[in-house]
């Protein structure tokens, strides 16, 4: 069932909406009902058995509907799965054959029969060209209504770049060492030393070989993740080395469940340039899940030397606490990086593009530009991920801010943001409470048409929205999954990319 954009103010209002219901008449037809049991009602006992009525759950349905508004705030109408049935028919595959699991696709039945799969796009779609085997004894025709929907991530990346001449590097601490080595056994007269750390190396990427690139003198990476990627007991004093130097060269990255299945996609995007990132952590809350991936991050430390992380829980809600400490850093540990890109881990960043728009920006000058919202308050909703009582601010009204999905800012305006934000509360909305800093300076800040945190549109159905040549003028575009990162980037590197002048977005 299709429902417009608009219809969420309406459920979610007061007085609370009255229940929807609906009635299938001719029903012994079909075969087999199978309802959403999170969304409907029914009567197993009705007598009547040309017919069946059902009845909508409002608050799960406000609740579907509210999250995928959340998550496309751009759309004007939102699917949502009701029911599935069975009719007998000619091309037949019994219903139980199809075993959709949310979130992993849908795996095939005992015929052999295609299933939907999930799509780059992050849709479910058919595989087209393989052959439906019928059961003889069930002829069947299987209708199915999808709905798509796309989590959310905690994680974050960050970039900074230096566009002048190089500065001295970044002052530092030594990576973490992971697990302490065995000391050799003692050998008369003296016991030998024990081995050294190994130096942290920088690995080259897979595909910067293909990368077009455009080099800045000196750029640096910093890319945040949760927990649930990997983790360490320590607190910040195990920070990365050099942030700046100049001989660093990797190419900038993005989180994904596991760290180090991340830095092969991350690499898409920067080429060969003299970049630094680093992974900002929190910890986990759980225990036995730390412990699983406590070794796993050692590793990672001792291999690459750029994992930072403090002690607190890794959350939704603690990702400000994440940036006010990441500032506090850069201030004391990397103040001489010019500009930074601030994003979630499933953007994909053109950082040519980006570099060429802040060749003509001072880092030294007020830079903070991204998606701009405005004109929104709190939700109010209990249920909402972004759910803000009274309690936490009794304003109506956020002042503008970028989506955190991703946005640019300069030196200048981290400098500005770190000052403010010794002096407000902590507000559970990251992006929000950054722009509550920024008013807290007197500064404001911009839109950039080439950063989209809700995701790109093609023009028309019959177009694919994972068009290269809808990417080629952007600078951030969200949400990409690791693998759609490699394959956007290899195409836009192709040199025979041929596109039209008049190739738009929305």
């Amino acid at each position: 069932m299709t429902f417009p954009a608009g219809i969420v103010r309406v459920f979610s209002g007061t007085p609370p909406p009255p229940v929807l219901s609906f009635r299938l008449v001719h029903t012994t037809r079909i075969e087999h009902f199978q309802p959403n049991a999170e969304l409907l009602f029914s009567d197993p006992s009705q007598s009547d058995p040309e017919t069946k009525d059902f009845w909508l759950n409002m608050a799960a349905l406000t609740d579907a509907l509210q999250r995928q508004a959340e998550q496309n705030p751009a759309a004007s109408y939102y699917n949502v799965v009701l029911l599935r049935y069975q009719e007998p028919g000619g091309e037949a595959t019994p219903m139980e054959a199809s075993r959709c699991v949310r979130g992993r696709g849908c795996r095939c039945g005992d015929q052999g029969d295609p299933r939907p799969a999930q799509s780059p796009r992050g849709g479910l779609r058919s595989r087209p060209g393989s052959p439906v085997r019928p059961s003889p004894a069930t002829r069947m025709r299987l209708r199915t209504e999808v709905a798509l929907a796309a989590g959310l991530g905690a994680f974050g990346l960050l970039v900074l770049w230096s566009l002048r001449a190089p500065s001295p590097p970044c002052r530092s601490p030594q990576p973490h060492p992971g697990p302490r080595p065995r000391p050799p056994r003692p050998a008369p007269p003296a016991p030998p030393p024990p081995p050294a750390a190994p130096t942290p190396r920088l690995p080259r990427s897979p595909t910067s070989r293909g990368s077009r690139s455009r080099c800045a003198t000196s750029c640096c990476t910093a890319t945040a993740a949760t927990s649930r990627c990997c983790r360490t007991r320590r607190p910040s004093a195990r920070s990365p080395c050099s942030c700046c130097s100049p001989s660093s060269r990797r190419p900038p990255t993005t989180s994904a469940a596991s760290c180090c299945a991340a830095r092969g996609p991350a690499s898409a995007g920067c080429g060969a340039r003299p970049l630094r990132r680093l992974f900002l952590l929190g910890t986990a809350a759980d225990p036995r899940e730390a412990r699983k991936v406590d070794r796993l991050l050692a590793l990672e430390a001792r291999a690459h030397g750029d994992i930072l992380q403090w002690d607190f829980h890794d959350s939704f809600f603690n990702l400000t606490l994440k940036q006010v400490l990441f500032l506090q850093w850069q201030q004391t540990r990397c103040a001489n990086a010019s500009f930074m890109l601030n994003g979630d881990d499933d953007v994909f960043a053109h950082t040519d593009n980006m570099v060429s728009y802040l060749q003509d920006h001072s880092p030294d000058r007020h830079l903070f530009v991204g998606q701009l919202i405005r004109n929104v308050g709190p939700i109010r909703v209990p249920w909402s991920k972004y759910y803000v009582p009274k309690i936490v601010t009794p304003d109506d009204h956020y002042p503008p801010y970028c989506g955190g999905g991703g946005f640019l800012l300069s030196r200048f305006t981290a400098a500005a943001l770190h000052r403010a934000s010794q002096g407000l509360e902590l507000f559970p909305i990251d992006d929000v409470f950054l722009g509550m800093c920024l008013r807290r300076e007197g500064l404001e800040p911009a839109s950039h048409s080439g950063i989209r945190t809700s995701g790109v549109g093609a023009p028309s159905a019959s177009m694919s929205s994972f068009d290269p040549c809808f990417y080629r003028e952007l600078l951030l575009v969200h949400r990409f999954l690791p693998y759609e990162m490699l394959l956007m980037w290899e195409a836009l590197s192709q040199p025979n990319l041929t596109c039209g002048k008049q190739t738009q977005v929305f």
